[in-house]
């Protein structure tokens, strides 16, 4: 992304990420992370019910289909929700990394207005780790994995543990979430930005 600001320019001693051994495969649907979210979850009426792929190294691809009610200007995406489905694809990137991380700074471009009823192909990558933060970015295309490109994102994500969930999320979702009986949901929950 051009005229990318330094506070998402990986310092010189970044180093390259590697994707974790049990990370999800190439090619394998993520899901969502918790049923809830706006951006992945299915529980939403109104999300975006976004739907994410695993990708080789440390890459994903997702999609989402514009509704009308994801509507800004009368027949065009809110901008608002078109940041929210780049973070939403940038945060599952975490998952290559088996790595709890939440949303430090999202820059994003808007290239082009994106139609009700558009399909948005997303694209992402880690391109690098430094201590805690995880460096990455995004692009946006229209119709197509290989549309015209209608928006893209930088986006510095901060690692953080479980405890920040629980200290800062609303206690009646986060007892919910750890009170499911299923280990791998439970544990999926916080696996992404809030």
């Amino acid at each position: 992304m051009s005229g990318t600001s330094p506070a998402l320019t990986p310092p010189a001693d970044a180093t390259q990420p590697v994707r974790h051994a049990d990370a999800p495969a190439p090619g394998e649907l993520l899901g969502a992370h918790y049923g809830q979210c706006f951006g992945c979850g299915g529980e939403q009426p109104h999300g975006l019910h976004l739907a994410a792929r695993a990708g080789e190294g440390l890459s994903i691809t997702a999609e989402f289909t514009v509704r009308p009610e994801h509507q800004g200007a009368p027949g065009l995406a809110h901008g608002g929700v078109l940041a929210t489905a780049l973070d939403e694809t940038l945060g599952s990137l975490n998952w290559l990394l088996r790595t709890i991380a939440v949303t430090g700074r999202l820059e994003t471009d808007f290239v082009r207005p994106v139609p009700v009823g558009t399909t948005l192909h997303l694209a992402a990558e880690v391109t690098a780790v430094a201590g805690r933060k995880i460096y990455s970015t995004a692009t946006g295309r229209i119709g197509a994995p290989d549309g015209p490109v209608a928006v893209r994102a930088d986006a510095l994500f901060i690692e953080v543990k479980v405890d920040h969930f629980i200290d800062h999320g609303r206690e009646e979702e986060i007892q919910a979430a750890m009170n499911d009986p299923d280990q791998i949901r439970r544990a999926r929950a916080f696996e992404v930005n809030p």
